[in-house]
């Protein structure tokens, strides 16, 4: 298990499968410039993610506001009609706010020097799925995005611990109330189901005790961050997992990632985001061993699955449904191309099922198949219309305020934007952009790595041979009906 993959064996379509799974996807020079470095350092150019310089600026609002608590309270105290006020103005201002956050880091996502850092804050943005509209705060969702950016390949406990006592996880779970007195199971049930442990591998005990042993994990309103009060917590005997103690919540999280199911499941979860199914019973062993020989660090085990044959087995190559996320920013780095403002890529995404920053749940994202839905794979269809031809029609319609005035007022100023195209010249060839044959190869190279099944190919080349002499708006048209295959849904 987790031999790694030969130079031989490095080709082409492996080097493609590396920056589609462990990134958003490339354009074909940079598939080409991973197949001249050989599998080592192509996996290193990606899994050595903190060599690279990243230069990225944070959103000029993403610092604490020490005075929105006494804003707060002196509304309150001024009377009903001021206190209204103030919430109107304060929900306005975390809407732009949280458009902005999408934007943000969709832009890193399609523009940045690090995708797998990035594919990996995705990830845990899933993992510990936290929404906006429970927490109501764009800088600690913000701040909640940098944690995961700062760990998203560093060591288990230090992320389970730094997750459990960030403020967006204290609001969303409940902990920032829970007290000695009266505890809140919540954390603690799903730190053991969602994120460490999996279902059956823990008792409601573990949980009862467990939750006792966070108590004191709350949060400090005024300066926005995390804060232990002793006064609150149960100091008393506590037994979980077999062993008794006056534990702590960090005592906790080393007792469940000490569980040997911990390395198991963190393990599957991983090689499930990036290769597209379960592992078997016995690669899921060799992935935990990794894990364990590594320290609980993640970037031991994340280059032995990108090194390993495994990963590269013809079963698991285009075979993964890409995400919203995923079709949007791998559009948008294939094609070499620009992102739609924010506003519209919120409304694309979210028309597609997947709104950052509000996962539909604890759960997170299901994932896989749930992606295409009849009326998402048509809305894909269509949408490829914004991303190639710089058709903002198709997503004003998506958009939605609190009310009709604000629905019309956000899609007009989705209108105001200006059109951004593919720029077929930076991307195809003379030769590709006047010989039909010649473009079929090219966007099929460029946008899927393989060929078009004959269905598919034979409706391009009709289309095509109903044109003449091929312009821009062809060309574009063609790139469109590409991405409105079942094939380019995939991955």
């Amino acid at each position: 298990m987790l031999e790694p993959i030969t130079a031989r064996q490095w080709d082409w379509t492996a080097a493609a499968h590396l920056l589609n799974r462990a990134g958003f996807g490339e354009p074909p020079a940079e598939i080409d410039r991973l197949v001249e470095l050989g599998p080592d350092k192509a996996v290193s150019t990606l899994v050595d993610f903190e060599k690279i310089p990243d230069d990225t600026k944070d959103p000029d609002w993403a610092k604490p506001d020490p005075e929105r608590f006494e804003k707060q309270r002196a509304a309150r105290q001024a009377g009903e009609e001021e206190r209204r006020r103030f919430q109107r103005e304060q929900q306005q201002l975390q809407r732009q706010q949280i458009t902005e956050l999408r934007g943000w880091w969709l832009r890193r996502m399609a523009q940045g020097p690090r995708p797998l850092q990035e594919k990996l804050v995705l990830f845990w943005h899933g993992h510990f799925a936290t929404s906006m509209e429970k927490v109501r705060d764009a800088y600690l969702m913000w701040r909640q995005n940098e944690l995961f950016r700062r760990l998203a390949a560093g060591n288990w406990l230090q992320l389970l611990v730094e997750a459990g006592k960030d403020p967006a996880m204290l609001i969303w779970l409940d902990q920032a109330q829970s007290r000695r007195q009266k505890p809140n199971e919540n954390f603690a049930r799903e730190v053991m189901e969602l994120f460490a442990l999996g279902e059956g591998h823990y008792t409601e005990r573990d949980i009862t005790e467990a939750a006792r042993a966070f108590t004191g994990w709350t949060l400090d309103p005024t300066r926005q961050r995390f804060v232990f009060r002793a006064n609150l917590h149960d100091a008393g005997s506590k037994t979980i997992f077999g062993q008794t103690g006056n534990f702590n919540g960090e005592d906790v999280l080393r007792i469940i990632v000490a569980q040997p199911q911990a390395a198991r499941f963190i393990t599957a979860r991983l090689w499930h985001y990036f290769a597209g199914e379960m592992p078997s019973p016995e690669l899921n062993q060799a992935l935990a061993t990794v894990f364990r020989q590594g320290g609980n660090q993640f970037k031991p085990v994340l280059r032995a699955m990108f090194r390993s044959e495994e990963f590269y087995a013809p079963s698991l190559i285009r075979n993964q449904v890409k995400s919203p996320v995923q079709w949007l920013v791998g559009t948008v780095r294939m094609l070499e191309s620009e992102l739609p403002p924010p506003l519209a890529c919120w409304a694309l995404t979210r028309n597609l099922g997947q709104d950052l920053f509000a996962p539909p749940n604890v759960k997170g994202w299901d994932g896989g198949l749930s992606w295409i839905t009849t009326n998402n794979l048509l809305s894909r269809y269509n949408q490829a219309a914004t991303l190639v031809q710089g058709d903002l029609s198709m997503v004003a319609g998506a958009v939605r305020g609190n009310n009709p005035n604000m629905a019309r007022r956000a899609a007009n100023r989705l209108q105001d934007n200006p059109r951004s195209r593919v720029d077929v010249e930076r991307i195809l060839t003379v030769e590709q952009r006047t010989d039909k044959a010649a473009l079929i190869a090219a966007l099929e190279k460029r946008l899927l790595q393989s060929a078009l099944k004959p269905r598919q190919a034979q409706a391009l080349r009709d289309y095509l041979d109903d044109r003449g002499e091929l312009d821009e708006s062809d060309i574009l048209g063609a790139i469109r009906l590409v991405m409105s295959t079942p094939e380019y849904q995939l991955t």
